[in-house]
């Protein structure tokens, strides 16, 4: 029983590079996770204003959809490994700035915005290129396995990093001595440039697809003749818009107990997720992904209506834990489709439309609930939510009937034959 559900660490073991990859994103992403929310936390301690905090988000969304496009296509035309090291020798440079604006003298407000816009900047040239990486690097039968790693490296990273930067804030204080936790990121970034090196080049496909407006066109084309690709955005678009209660927490928090538990409402999402991520080892003999998919989007509606309706901190967290595995489980299929269907050119730039779909729902689903509250209070705007979500997601299934019944092997056969059709096609030219 154990080995049937323990989670898969069999690509770390196969496949070097990928183990590799996956060493140097640990280290590197934790470090990052503790700048993300320190560059908050500085800018709420010169301001005092919440909407100046507010507005990091809006400054980092901008640039971030944009550059996704770009980093794209760019990932479909390089060396997907130069990419990522160009990425995070760029990110080291930020990190950087930050570090010498803590300890020089008076802080600036209006770096801290600029390095959290080209930081988002960056993080759009590089994503794409580090999605694309995981099908290069390991076979399509691994691939579930693989997904279920990588999203175990982010999950380490968002229930240890506020830990560790909160630790690290009262230990050096908020002062010249932000300058420390700013250095301990800009460390782990050497370790995973390290590992990056050791890595072996990553070329692009024979013929590859010049970056410009009409291969990014090519891309956006070729996901919209794909349902069982547009189902995967659709679906979590509509998940996350109508059931994301993360902007409400405080106000739960409130009637729950007071501040001390917003940390655990925060934290209860990813813990569900780790949870489902140890257990993820059945993933690997479920075919039918797109099922997998709009039963794990319903779930989480049904984990957001138990949080919604929570009169007790024990079930608010239930609900959350639930949400947070279904999401998980979620993650974990759809990033299987892209990676087990997406042909090789095309893989960089349709990471880049995912980049968008998963980034933009949390963004506006925090809008919808705010909104929402106003008119039927905290509680029913998150139960509505889930209530939503869940007819979104039936409504997408009876809407999307080849996304519904899409069977992962077929997708595997139809790559393969994709891929042999362009071999065919660049060895005539």
């Amino acid at each position: 029983m154990s080995r049937r559900f323990a989670m898969d660490l069999s690509p770390l073991k196969r496949y070097r590079d990928f183990r590799l990859l996956f060493i140097a994103l640990s280290v590197s992403s934790f470090g990052s996770f503790i700048t993300y929310i320190t560059i908050p936390f500085q800018v709420a301690k010169i301001t005092d204003n919440p909407l100046m905090v507010g507005l990091i988000g809006v400054c980092e969304l901008v640039p971030l959809l944009f550059m996704a496009f770009v980093g794209g296509a760019l990932a479909d035309y390089v060396d997907r490994r130069i990419l990522v090291v160009g990425g995070e020798i760029a990110q080291m440079a930020m990190t950087g700035f930050l570090l010498l604006n803590a300890i020089l003298g008076k802080p600036q407000l209006w770096l801290l915005f600029v390095v959290a816009a080209l930081s988002a900047a960056i993080d759009g040239l590089q994503r794409p290129a580090l999605e694309g990486l995981t099908p290069r690097l390991v076979p399509m039968e691994d691939i579930p396995a693989a997904s279920a790693l990588n999203s175990f490296r982010m999950q380490i990273a968002s229930l240890g990093a506020p830990a560790a930067a909160g630790l690290l804030i009262a230990v050096f204080g908020a002062g010249p001595g932000l300058g420390w936790v700013y250095g301990i990121d800009l460390a782990t970034f050497a370790v995973g440039l390290a590992c990056l090196a050791l890595m072996k080049a990553v070329p692009p496909p024979e013929a590859a697809d010049r970056p410009s407006l009409r291969s990014v066109m090519t891309g956006l084309r070729y996901a919209k003749n794909r349902p069982e690709l547009m189902g995967t955005y659709l679906v979590d678009i509509n998940a996350m818009f109508f059931g994301m209660p993360q902007a409400l927490y405080p106000f739960f928090a409130q009637k729950l107990g007071g501040p001390a538990v917003l940390g655990l409402l925060y934290a209860a999402p990813s813990a569900g997720s780790m949870l489902a991520t140890l257990t993820s080892g059945w993933t690997k003999r479920i075919h039918r992904h797109g099922l997998a998919v709009i039963i794990a989007a319903g779930l989480w509606g049904v984990g957001i209506i138990v949080f919604g309706l929570s009169h007790s901190l024990w079930l608010a967290i239930v609900g959350l834990l639930l949400a947070g595995a279904a999401d998980m489980i979620s993650g974990i299929f759809r990033s299987t489709i892209w990676n087990q269907t997406i042909p090789d050119h095309l893989r960089g730039r349709l990471a880049g439309i995912e980049m968008i779909s998963y980034t933009t729902g949390p963004l506006l689903g925090g809008v919808r609930s705010g909104g929402m509250a106003r008119f039927v209070g905290i509680g029913g705007s998150v139960v509505w939510g889930g209530v939503l979500c869940i007819i979104g997601t039936v409504a997408l299934a009876a809407a999307l009937p080849k996304f519904l019944a899409y069977d992962g092997r077929d997708g595997i056969l139809r790559k393969q034959e994709e891929e042999a059709a362009r071999a065919e096609l660049v060895a005539t030219q």
